[in-house]
């Protein structure tokens, strides 16, 4: 279980937001589902159950009908695509990444076209025209192309940059220690660094904050942060969890 202490900087951000009769915007963004699992099912019970909006990246290429099937009955949930194949094709020596400059733009963008194409037609009422790119990175070159495909918006992780050529959606707390135990976050960490985002959200940015998660690699740590995070915000008066496609003008 959490350690409930290590929320109060977070229910006292809060409080300074509610007394100022404002609220913050955020979203919700889990990667990599292919097909139906158990872990999905916690996931979207855990959003079932506290009402929380939950963005869904899906990799289009190994995907189908049987969670299209699954996902139909989810009220709550968009799709949006995760690339291709979430396949490497940086040199090792490299950080990964499947849209980067390895390959010909026009490989790469076709990919992308058919990825939109197949997950609008799996997902007629849930698709929401949004590139998440594995492992939140992406040739800036490809970014004034996919206007051109139906894509409205792009995914990636940080504060978004100004004047870009294609509106960005990023997520902010990525619940994982990828280069550490390779579960989740110490509860206490993660609410620095929420805290924090929602103090520059106070002072002026208006940029809504993401939170981030990998179901299928969740240790009990981190399934245990999801339950608490939602149980703390998902019905606090200075928090306002939100549909993805709210953002993507």
């Amino acid at each position: 279980m959490s350690d409930r202490a290590a929320w109060q900087p977070l229910r006292g951000e809060l409080q300074r937001w509610a007394d100022a009769g404002r609220r913050a915007k955020l979203w919700f963004r889990d990667d990599d589902a292919i097909e139906p699992t158990d872990v999905l099912d916690h996931l979207l019970a855990l959003s079932d159950r506290y009402e929380v909006p939950m963005t869904l990246a899906v990799i289009p290429a190994p995907t189908g009908e049987p969670l299209a099937a699954r996902l139909a009955s989810q009220k709550a949930l968009t799709v949006t695509v995760h690339g291709w194949t979430h396949h490497n094709y940086a040199p090792d020596e490299t950080k990964k990444q499947e849209l980067g400059p390895h390959r010909p733009q026009a490989v790469v963008l076709d990919e992308l076209r058919r990825g939109f194409d197949k997950l609008k037609t799996l997902y007629p009422k849930q698709f929401a025209p949004m590139l998440v790119p594995p492992w939140n990175r992406i040739d800036k070159a490809l970014l004034p192309e996919l206007a051109a495909f139906g894509y409205r918006a792009v995914s990636v992780y940080g504060l978004a940059k100004p004047d870009q050529p294609i509106a960005l959606v990023n997520t902010h707390v990525d619940i994982m220690d990828w280069h550490g135990t390779h579960g989740g976050r110490p509860h206490g960490e993660l609410v620095g660094y929420l805290v924090r985002e929602l103090q520059n959200r106070f002072d002026g940015n208006d940029e809504p904050i993401g939170i981030l998660t990998h179901h299928l690699v969740h240790d009990a740590l981190a399934w245990d942060f999801i339950a608490t995070l939602f149980e703390e915000t998902a019905a606090h008066t200075a928090i306002d969890w939100r549909q993805v496609s709210d953002f993507m003008g």
